[in-house]
């Protein structure tokens, strides 16, 4: 059995063709698959499928041998130990960098929760920028806030929609690399929304393409 099972995915936004017929998709336990395609054929909602931000016209979903969802079963995003990037961030503007990573962690102890948010901000190299507000940070920082915030709790599936579309190139390149050994690393089962090839060849085992 597959870590991640997908059967006969349907979904369309009221009034509209479906943007995801009958799509069906199987994963591995630490695999990391790319999805490339043009804008407009479902790539960051199937995401939101998998993540319960959306609800499909019908079809299943699988995750760890656990059911999310089906016609009669439903899992609530909370529930589904989902992590993921979005593209604009989503980060807590009320809330510093430090808080911003801690906002997943309050099954831990303090002292745990300390020690995983110092791991996250030395992994991406924000150490120094602990106590400041996204407002204070450039896109790329608060891309990589987003990427801590996501990794910390040690989500059974990273969910990433177009995680580096903000970086400058340099940045991407570190980015691509470590981000890649920390999921190996981790054992972390990642699929990977993005229109840049050069992604799909620095972090994935494997790519498909929605057309």
């Amino acid at each position: 059995m597959s870590f991640v099972e997908i059967q006969n995915l349907t979904f369309s936004y009221s009034g509209t063709s479906n943007i995801i017929d009958n799509f069906s998709f199987c994963m591995d336990k630490g695999e990391i698959v790319g999805i490339l395609g043009p804008s407009g054929r479902g790539k960051s909602t199937l995401l939101r499928l998998i993540a319960g931000l959306e609800s499909p016209l019908k079809g299943s979903i699988v995750i760890s041998g656990k059911t999310v969802l089906d016609a009669a079963t439903y899992i609530p995003p909370e529930k589904r130990s989902v992590g993921m990037v979005f593209q604009d961030y989503a980060l807590f503007p009320h809330l510093n960098v430090s808080k911003n990573i801690q906002f997943g962690l309050h099954r831990l102890s303090g002292s745990e929760r300390a020690k995983r948010v110092q791991e996250m901000l030395e992994l991406v190299q924000l150490r120094d920028y602990e106590k400041r507000y996204p407002h204070e940070l450039s896109g790329g920082q608060q891309q990589r806030v987003a990427l801590a915030r996501a990794l910390a709790p040690q989500p059974i599936i990273l969910l990433m929609d177009e995680p580096f579309s903000n970086l400058d190139a340099d940045l991407k390149e570190h980015i691509r690399g470590e981000l890649g050994n920390i999921l190996r690393k981790a054992g972390i089962t990642c699929l990977f929304v993005t229109h840049d090839q050069r992604d799909v060849e620095a972090i994935c085992d494997r790519v498909f393409t929605m057309v």
